[in-house]
């Protein structure tokens, strides 16, 4: 186990589970990566309203969508303002904020003039005053009010910078292109979580929003449920410790680095974001932390070598900025002393038992991330109409949440399929499925479960 960081920020560990055992001639290595914070977020650890300079430490912008079709039903509007107004109630005082209108153009509601409020009892009062006076009208475009919160955000020097985002139509009033340049502007600036209320909004939009921003997506279907859905978005926000942090994956010369994917808590492939770091490094962005822990799943390539051969495939570490400006902690590259690190090994060998043994984390979310893929195929040909390929990819599906026991993923199947047996992925399609269902199960497609250690 890999020590990475101590107080004030977050203790970081890892731990590296693999068989390292290759036949003769073999190439690739799998490895799970378990990367754990503790001692920060809501169990201690610095506070995160308030920085070592006086100033606030985290700010939070939430954008409401105003277009017209808020106001239908009107209760959608009705609920995204009393759910903002719940979601900076839960805000601690000191951290920055502000809201955000989002129709075609991106209006700021609270504090305006371009900046940040800090949060307090006077803010929180204006703030939800400013949010009675929406109303509903315009259009939908989303990259507008991401630079938006962009700007927000980067007006303070601020250590954690999150960003909450509702939507409940289609980006139908700039090109796909520019809601994709908006991203890769604002990647790195600040995480974003997106909700989609009511169903309809477009699942691959609003997940690719909070992939690219390493956030979280999710639907509201009922807008009864926003408030509920907001506060827990808020609090977690407020759980984060520590922005930035990066797994740091170096490779010998002779290897590379064929996939890097988070496997837990959700299905998410980093594989082209890593930015090199070095000769034979890469750096691959996580995001903010808190007191979590997250799976990653490594395959690198390695040399063909002989029986009895054996080399260190990689060398997993974490990049963590340091806080109140002091220098960073790099583990191992800057440390000024040595510290432990997450070594991924080859070994060649001639005993078929050891070369064929799957080891059972790589095997678990190896399934995980099959899950996600077949379900995400399987609703594609459903709405194409391919039964015979919707229903094998579907019970395929089914197959893979029973036997990984993924009880949550498995009930969200039931609601689109049949289940004639779970073990060998007998299903029969649903003549009908509320769009609701349909939707939930292909935002939640890439959520996980922790393999049973």
């Amino acid at each position: 186990m890999a020590n990475f960081a101590k107080s004030p920020v977050p203790r970081f560990t890892a731990e590296v589970y693999q068989n390292p055992y290759l036949p003769e001639g073999g190439r690739e290595v799998h490895a799970i990566v378990t990367v754990t914070a503790t001692g920060g977020g809501t169990t201690g650890g610095r506070p995160l309203s308030v920085g070592g300079s006086g100033g606030p430490d985290a700010g939070v912008v939430i954008m409401v969508d105003c277009s017209g079709s808020m106001d239908h039903p009107p209760t959608k509007l009705r609920a995204a303002r009393e759910a903002t107004a719940a979601a900076l109630d839960t805000l601690r005082d000191g951290v920055a904020f502000a809201v955000v209108a989002g129709t075609h153009r991106a209006t700021e509601v609270y504090p305006g003039g371009g900046r940040l409020a800090v949060a307090g009892a006077t803010t929180r009062a204006q703030a939800a005053e400013a949010l009675r006076k929406l109303s509903a009208g315009g259009g939908t475009a989303i990259g507008t009010w991401l630079r938006l919160a962009d700007r927000l955000l980067s007006s303070a020097d601020l250590t954690i910078r999150h960003a909450i985002l509702l939507t409940d139509g289609r980006n139908e009033h700039e090109s796909p292109q520019d809601l994709r340049a908006a991203l890769d502007d604002c990647f790195g600036s600040f995480t974003c979580d997106a909700r989609g209320v009511g169903t309809d909004w477009e699942v691959k939009e609003v997940t690719g929003i909070a992939s690219a921003l390493l956030g979280t997506a999710d639907i509201v279907a009922d807008p009864a449920g926003l408030t509920a859905d907001f506060t827990r978005m808020m609090a977690t926000a407020m759980g984060k410790e520590v922005a930035d942090v990066a797994l740091r994956l170096w490779t010998p010369l002779g290897a590379e680095t064929v996939f890097v994917k988070q496997v837990a808590p959700t299905v998410e492939d980093l594989t082209g974001r890593g930015r090199a770091s070095g000769p034979r490094s890469a750096d691959y962005p996580t995001g903010s932390w808190g007191d979590e822990s997250r799976d990653y799943h490594l395959c690198l390539r390695v040399p063909a070598a002989g029986i009895g051969r054996e080399m260190l495939a990689g060398r997993v570490s974490l990049i963590i900025p340091a806080p109140d400006g002091l220098p960073s902690q790099a583990v191992p590259q800057t440390s000024s002393r040595p510290l432990p690190q997450g070594l991924v090994r080859a070994v060649w060998t001639d005993d078929i038992a050891a070369s064929t043994s799957i080891n059972p984390q790589v095997a678990h979310y190896t399934g995980q991330a099959e899950l996600a893929q077949v379900i995400q195929q399987g609703l594609d040909a459903r709405k194409s109409g391919d039964v015979d390929s919707a229903t094998a990819k579907l019970g395929r599906a089914v197959q893979l949440a029973d036997a990984s026991g993924n009880a949550a993923t498995a009930k969200l199947l039931a609601k689109v399929v049949d289940v004639v047996d779970a073990t060998t992925g007998t299903v029969r399609l649903k003549a009908k499925v509320a769009e609701a269902d349909e939707m939930t199960l292909e935002t939640r497609s890439t959520k996980t479960v922790r393999v049973k250690k």
